[in-house]
């Protein structure tokens, strides 16, 4: 018999348990490859989104022409995010000063509340749909193995009652029930290979991130300045922080 034919016979003889930890199997995949499918592509999208608007930044002529960009087209990505809501942060602080227990502290504080409130914000985002990942990756093969120990219990049950304990006999219902635990491996193992990969992405990103959060803090706290460096083709070099005076 072939695989799909042991696997046909063992749904047909398994009661309601087996079945159902077979339908519970099968929507933990479906939800595993929506989550890696939907992820995949966000990653991409976030990757290629923030590569362009960082392009944009730091060929920007000033912060102001940076703010002008956003508010012209924002892009719902982490640096932009950032930028853009540590700038109103900024002039905010500088309109409003301390006139409520938001604005308490130093621009400088404010400003780094904002900040830290976005990198929160956009860590949530980048986490969305792991906690189900990880969920499926270590639930995934013991619901198989179950479902075996299951299928197991009662193909030997229906030898005992026909009083054949042959080899050919035991062989065949015994098979078929290990295939509920290959199916739990089939469900774990793209699970967890999609979590490790998250996992490691998010923390790049998060690492630039932070990274460029210095950066930009040092830009709106001490009046750092963009300067743009030609080569000699006449094309423009990632800019350095150039400090122009302390606030």
């Amino acid at each position: 018999m072939s695989i799909n034919q042991n696997f046909t016979h063992f749904l047909s003889q398994s009661d309601a348990i087996g079945q159902g930890l077979f339908m519970l199997l099968l929507s933990m995949s479906v939800a595993s490859w929506y989550f890696i499918v939907v992820k995949a592509w966000q990653g991409f999208t976030v990757r290629r989104r923030s590569q362009h608007f960082l392009t944009q930044f730091w060929n920007a002529a000033s912060l102001d022409e940076v703010a002008e960009n956003l508010n012209q087209h924002r892009d719902e990505e982490p640096f932009s995010h950032l930028t853009y809501h540590a700038i109103n942060a900024t002039r905010h602080h500088a309109i409003h000063g301390t006139q409520r227990l938001q604005e308490a502290g130093s621009a400088g504080e404010f400003l780094t509340r904002a900040i830290r409130r976005v990198i929160d914000e956009e860590t949530a985002k980048l986490e969305w749909g792991l906690t189900a990942l990880a969920s499926i990756a270590s639930t995934a093969p013991f619901v198989g193995l179950f479902g075996t120990v299951w299928g197991v219990y009662h193909a030997l049950l229906g030898i005992g009652q026909s009083g054949q304990g042959s080899l050919e006999q035991i062989a065949g219902p015994v098979g078929e029930a290990l295939i509920m635990t290959g199916l739990g491996l089939a469900v774990a193992i793209p699970a967890v290979l999609a979590y490790n990969d998250c996992v490691r992405s998010n923390r790049l990103l998060l690492a630039q991130l932070d990274a460029f959060a210095h950066d930009l803090f040092a830009f709106l706290t001490t009046g750092s300045a963009i300067n743009a460096m030609p080569e000699s083709n006449g094309q423009l070099r990632k800019p350095a922080l150039a400090v122009v005076g302390e606030q």
